[in-house]
């Protein structure tokens, strides 16, 4: 009988350990990132669903493909209005959480 040589962890140590822990600028950046890197993949899923191109979803809300092709891919610089119109444009209701000194602010 072989023993493991590995020790298991948890996601959270690993991000704690080689990120920051929560509050750190570092974690918040790379939170963040992540936050953006969901909503890209959210409006790329739901263009797909709707079976648009990124040309097609591009002309409904007034942009290129290349602009659209940005926010599916997370680029940083896409403003915020742009992206709320491509939700509209798929069609998709969009929620804000705001969270305020541990308090839920309703938007």
């Amino acid at each position: 009988m072989t023993k493991n040589k590995f020790k298991t962890v948890s996601l959270d140590t690993m991000i704690d350990k080689h990120i920051g822990k929560r509050g750190t600028e570092k974690r918040e950046a790379f939170e963040n990132e992540l936050r953006i890197d969901l909503l890209g993949y959210a409006i790329k899923q739901a263009r797909q669903e709707r079976n648009l191109t990124q040309e097609q979803l591009g002309d409904l809300v007034g942009v290129k493909k290349a602009q659209i092709s940005k926010i599916e891919n997370s680029v940083k610089n896409a403003r915020f209005e742009t992206i709320l119109k491509v939700f509209n444009a798929l069609g998709a209701k969009v929620n804000f959480n705001v969270e305020l000194n541990n308090k839920k602010l309703v938007i």
